[in-house]
């Protein structure tokens, strides 16, 4: 061994290899602001999560009228997912971050409004998810692509672990919370607390370093959405992420049918355990992460673990145990945690600067309009041909549609972080560049 060689750290072994790597959380300041704020706002939307959809079921009784929730959030989310990452390039990420965490506070507001009326009515749950979306698509690039900026370039694939394990302990704790608030206290509780976490995530977002656009950035117009657009078809392993997220959400993804399956096994009690079952399986996975930083194909396991998220779909679908649902769902979780943190890491680390915030967009399209439009499939599959085959036969087309994908795009499943020129290219740009909000 010679004198280098011992002065690298040897990499962590047993236990603690497993454990999710905090170098991201110690290095950047913003970086745990955002954490701490996603954290507190996706509690208390978690809350909303479940309680909409159980107010919809309550007013009108129909699994198609809530998995048309969906269909009211998939037109904001294509056109304003695109132009809102155009504008995350072209302004500063800070200051639409900051305005779009209030306007979404005040949609939660207007939700306790409509509750707390004596005949609460069904429109404003339709406007307010399609305004809920407009945000949404607004807020995420800018996010995704402020990432970037404020975590050194060999910290992005722990910082995409981290932020995934923030959004996971959301998705436990609010389902679960929400279920037993709505079934005891009511929905105007569940609104409320989801408006009240905006306040506070609020708070915290205004005290971020302000992260103005590149210079190189083109002006938001149709002509810069295109630019992205031809970015991203020239990149096939990028495209195979999109695709593989596509297929996986749009036809697994059971979410909107949840509350009928919970009655159809007589377990009522068990909606808010389902909704938080998929999110457990992800923060199990948050939470065991460090493995990842030893796996390099990255392409290979977003295939592999979108396909089995399919299968466990499937297997919750055909078995009649609410227990064995649960478990499926949970291990559902679980594998679309492990394919999140390698497209995340994928986009990450090879994506440039000045056009990330447009290619956030199209991301946001692969992992939000598919489950959006999997809400309406798995609606009207449950209305047409019984909630359980909606989602046993969801399961089965996703792990079909994830090989033939595989079998398509040879270029996701060659890919390799060690070797792939765009990754090599952009590890030096960061290396010459200084990081933010430390």
């Amino acid at each position: 061994m010679t004198a280098d060689d011992s002065a690298v750290p040897a990499p962590p072994s047993g236990v603690r290899s497993l454990l999710p790597d905090l170098a991201p959380w110690r290095a950047s300041r913003d970086f745990r602001r955002l954490w701490f704020s996603g954290l507190i706002s996706n509690f208390g939307s978690f809350l909303t999560f479940v309680a909409l959809p159980v107010q919809l079921k309550d007013l009108t009784g129909s699994a198609a009228a809530v998995g048309a929730i969906g269909a009211v959030e998939l037109v904001p989310l294509v056109v304003f997912g695109l132009y809102g990452g155009a504008l995350a390039d072209a302004l500063d990420k800070r200051t639409l971050i900051v305005w779009t965490e209030a306007g979404q506070g005040l949609l939660s507001a207007a939700l306790l409004v409509n509750a707390l009326l004596p005949d609460p009515a069904v429109w404003p749950l339709y406007l307010v998810a399609g305004l809920s979306a407009v945000l949404f698509s607004v807020q995420r690039p800018a996010l995704d692509s402020l990432w970037p900026r404020i975590v050194a370039h060999e910290h992005l694939p722990a910082a995409t672990s981290l932020n995934s394990l923030r959004w996971t302990v959301g998705g436990v704790a609010g389902p679960a919370v929400a279920g037993i608030v709505v079934a005891y206290a009511g929905l105007g509780w569940a609104y409320a607390a989801d408006a009240l976490t905006f306040v506070v995530s609020l708070a915290l977002v205004v005290r971020i370093a302000s992260s103005p656009a590149a210079h190189e950035a083109a002006k938001p117009s149709l002509q810069a959405i295109a630019e992205g657009a031809r970015y991203a078809w020239s990149r096939k392993e990028l495209l195979g992420t999109y695709a593989v997220d596509l297929a996986a959400m749009f036809l697994a993804m059971p979410l909107a049918v949840l509350p009928f399956l919970a009655d159809e096994l007589d377990a009522e009690w068990s909606l808010g355990l389902m909704y938080a079952s998929v999110p457990a399986g992800s923060m199990l996975v948050s939470l065991t992460s460090g493995w990842t930083s030893r796996v390099h194909r990255h392409g290979r396991a977003v295939v592999v673990s979108a396909a089995l998220w399919g299968v466990a779909i499937a297997g919750a679908g055909l078995v009649g145990d609410v227990w064995l649902v649960l478990l499926c769902l949970t291990l559902a979780g679980g594998c679309d945690m492990v394919s999140g943190i390698f497209r995340g890491a994928m986009w990450n680390q090879t994506i440039p600067d000045e056009l990330r915030g447009r290619l956030a967009g199209i991301e946001l399209l692969s992992y939000s309009v598919g489950p959006t439009v999997g809400q309406v499939r798995s609606g009207g599959f449950a209305a047409w041909l019984g909630v359980r085959t909606s989602v046993w036969s969801g399961g089965v087309l996703c792990a079909g549609a994830v090989g033939l994908l595989a079998l398509c795009l040879p270029a996701l499943m060659r890919y390799d972080v060690r070797t792939d020129e765009h990754a090599n290219r952009l590890r030096e740009r960061r290396a010459a560049a200084p990081v933010t909000g430390t």
